[in-house]
């Protein structure tokens, strides 16, 4: 089987996600013998395609175009559209962007296949392929077959994979192709504006390292200053579960779960936060979460890896002195 992965990057820096489908990709080819491709996609990406090179895989294809940077749904599903008639995956994977969400389904559509999106998992059975799909917010698991001919589009949720577990080359790089993409400026029938990310008020939790998130227990709006101060010190960035934001004591682009972000960094410290289904699908994917709860049956520390009994009222500050006291 050739498997293809589409990675995403904007203005030349990665998206961190496109490390997990790589990973998911991998894990794919161990399982089942078959040839791992990647792309990268934009203009003058060069660098990124020698950088992906350095990762486990058979192939990089570098599709470089003007009309691709900045990024449109027209141009990038025209530029893939060539790449799969050239390269003729059975498996074309995606990160599960924002950017992903946009192309793909046209992609989908001008290639006449199905789109199986926002996967979290897979299994194989025999010689079947079962992708796993969240349904009702969270609370059932789907198994989804792909039937149809070749190729079969799918996109993983941030944090179904883990980027630590990426295989690099340990020495030399995949060869790199350039692709030629033919585009025509009439083709691209949008004009982008500004980022919304870059909006003054917005915040991409998916980019965040380290998150502090807090719940019903951080009792008012006021106690939020603690909070934020043990974010600062960790050098992270402060969310919240849905009754947080529903109080308007956080934006909305401050919200984890099945209403608001999806995020899987390297450390989720949960604060007061019971663990409703509907917050737990929007964090599980972390890679370290630490909750702090005085419930001790609260549902958090089903997928915590450690797990404090306490009032955090307590906690947190004892946290913070040992934190701004240690030596920079």
């Amino acid at each position: 089987m050739r498997i293809l992965v589409v990675t995403e990057q904007r203005q030349g820096k990665w998206n961190p996600v496109s490390w997990e489908t790589v990973v998911a990709g991998q894990q794919f080819v161990r399982q089942r013998s078959g040839q791992l491709l990647a792309a990268v996609v934009g203009h003058n990406v060069g660098a990124l395609a020698a950088e992906l090179a350095g990762c486990v895989l058979d192939e990089v294809y570098q599709l470089d175009h003007p009309l691709l940077e900045p990024y449109t749904a027209d141009g990038f599903a025209l530029a893939l559209e060539q790449l799969i008639a050239q390269v003729q995956p059975e498996l074309v994977l995606f990160p599960h962007t924002y950017q992903v969400r946009d192309f793909a389904p046209l992609l989908s559509v001008r290639l006449e296949r199905g789109l199986v999106a926002d996967c979290v998992g897979y299994r194989l059975e025999a010689d079947r392929l079962l992708l796993v799909r969240q349904m009702f917010q969270g609370r059932v698991h789907a198994d989804v077959s792909l039937q149809g001919p070749a190729p079969w589009l799918v996109s993983f949720q941030a944090g179904a994979f883990r980027s630590d577990s990426l295989e690099r080359r340990p020495e030399g790089a995949a060869p790199v192709r350039s692709l030629p993409v033919e585009l025509r400026a009439e083709q691209i029938r949008v004009r982008p504006l500004e980022l919304f990310r870059e909006a003054r008020q917005a915040v991409d939790l998916t980019q965040a390292p380290i998150i502090v998130a807090v719940g019903r227990g951080i009792k008012e709006k006021a106690n939020l200053a603690l909070a934020e101060r043990l974010a600062q010190a960790l050098g992270g960035e402060l969310a919240a579960s849905r009754p947080v934001c529903d109080e308007g004591w956080l934006p909305l682009d401050r919200q984890i779960g099945s209403s608001g972000q999806t995020v899987a960094p390297r450390l989720y410290i949960a604060l007061g936060i019971s663990g409703a289904i509907q917050h737990v699908v929007g964090m599980k994917g972390s890679r370290t979460v630490v909750a702090i709860n005085k419930d001790p049956h609260a549902p958090i520390f089903e997928v915590a890896d450690y797990g404090i009994v306490g009032d955090l009222f307590e906690i947190v500050p004892a946290l913070l002195k040992v934190l701004e006291e240690a030596p920079a």
